[in-house]
C-alpha cells in the first residue's frame, strides 16, 4: 500500500514555505520559493500556490493519491471554517474563496488559517509551548502578529478576528502605524516600528549601519543582528525601545490572561531572540501583577521557520 503524506504551506506576499509531513510527522520534503502575488489578481496567487504543491510532489516523486490533507498559514483575517480570507494585508484577497479551487485540483481536504495564529498552534503541539493550556504568543516580524491558545484550544475570537494584540495601543500619542492608530505594538517593536526609528535618528544626522540598508523600508533580520553584535548605538536605541514596549505588551497579556506560557518567534526571534528575551525579563515584572508573574514561563519558539509547517500539520491532525 502506497505511503501517505500531508503537505504543508506557509504562505507570505513574496515567498512560499512548503513541507511534505510523512505519517510519522516528519518532514520529508522541502520548498522555498519566492513568489509574485501577481499585482491585484487574487487568482494569481492561486495559482502559485497550486504551482508549488504540483512541484512538490514532482520533485518529492509522489502521486496525488498520496496526499491525505493540504493546509496553510497566511498572512489576514481568514475564516477557517470556510477557508474565505476577508482581508489579507500583503495578498490580493478579499473575501476570496481560496478553499474550493485547492480542494478542486488536488481532490483532498484544504485547511487554511491566519499565520500567526497558526504558528502558535504549531508551537503549542510540537514546540516551546508543548505541554502547557494557556498560551500568549508575540510573533516579531516585518509587523507584529498575536496568537492564543485558551484551555488547550486556539483562540480566534469573533469571526476569527482575535488576538490582534500587536495593535494594542500603549502609547495614543505614539508613531502611526499602519492599521491608522498611534502607539500600537507594532509601531514600537516589529521591523516596520524599529526601522521607522532608525530612519528617524538618520535623518537627523546620526549614523546608523542599518540607514542605508533597508529595503521596502525595513531592514533584513540578519542585518540586524549584525548591527546589534557590533553595538551600532542607534539599533541598540531601536531594540531597546522595542523590547520595552513589548515587556509593556507582555505584562498586559499576562495580567490579562494569567497564561501558563508566553512565546516569542517569528523572523526577528529567530534572528535575535536571546537577546530581546534578555531585555523583555529585565522589564517585564514592572508592568505585571507579582501575584501572577511566578507562574509564567517566557520562552523562544523552538521551531523558527517551521512554526506555521508544524501548525499547518496541527489543523489537519485535529480535523482526522
Amino acid at each position: 500500500m502506497a505511503k501517505k503524506y500531508h503537505v504543508c504551506l506557509d504562505i507570505g506576499g513574496t515567498k512560499i514555505l512548503g513541507a511534505i509531513f510523512d505519517e510519522e510527522e516528519n518532514i520529508v520534503y522541502r520548498l522555498k520559493k519566492k513568489t509574485k502575488s501577481g499585482g491585484d489578481d487574487a487568482a494569481n496567487v492561486e495559482q502559485v500556490i497550486i504551482s508549488v504543491v504540483d512541484e512538490m510532489l514532482k520533485d518529492f516523486g509522489i502521486e496525488k493519491s498520496q496526499v491525505k490533507a493540504i493546509a496553510a498559514g497566511a498572512p489576514g483575517v481568514i475564516n477557517q471554517e470556510t477557508g474565505i480570507v476577508l482581508f489579507s494585508p500583503n495578498l490580493p484577497w478579499r473575501d476570496y474563496d481560496i478553499r474550493t479551487p485547492i480542494e478542486k485540483k488536488f481532490g483532498v481536504p484544504f485547511f487554511i488559517g491566519n499565520d500567526v495564529n497558526v504558528g502558535v498552534l504549531g508551537e503549542f503541539k510540537y514546540g516551546a509551548a508543548k505541554g502547557y493550556k494557556n498560551v500568549v504568543g508575540f510573533f516579531v516580524g516585518t509587523g507584529m502578529g498575536g496568537g492564543l491558545i485558551l484551555n488547550g484550544e486556539l483562540f480566534t475570537g469573533n469571526l476569527f478576528k482575535g488576538a490582534e494584540y500587536g495593535h494594542m495601543v500603549l502609547d495614543p500619542e505614539g508613531p502611526l502605524c499602519n492599521c491608522g492608530q498611534r502607539g500600537c505594538l507594532e509601531a514600537f517593536s516589529s521591523k516596520k516600528g524599529m526601522s521607522a526609528y532608525i530612519r528617524e535618528q538618520a535623518a537627523r544626522g546620526r549614523k546608523s549601519a542599518l540607514a542605508d540598508k533597508m529595503e521596502n523600508g525595513v531592514f533584513k533580520s540578519k542585518l540586524l543582528k549584525k548591527a546589534l553584535a557590533a553595538e551600532d548605538t542607534v539599533t541598540v536605541e531601536a531594540v531597546d525601545r522595542a523590547c520595552h514596549y513589548l515587556a509593556v505588551a507582555t505584562g498586559n497579556m499576562i495580567n490579562t490572561i494569567s497564561p501558563d506560557i508566553v512565546v516569542y518567534g517569528g523572523g526577528v526571534i529567530e534572528a535575535c531572540g536571546k537577546t530581546f528575551l534578555k531585555k523583555i525579563e529585565a522589564e517585564v515584572d514592572r508592568y505585571c501583577m507579582p501575584s501572577i508573574r511566578p507562574t509564567v514561563d517566557l520562552k523562544i519558539a523552538a521551531l523558527g521557520d517551521d512554526s506555521i509547517l508544524y501548525g499547518a500539520l496541527s489543523m489537519i491532525k485535529d480535523a482526522e
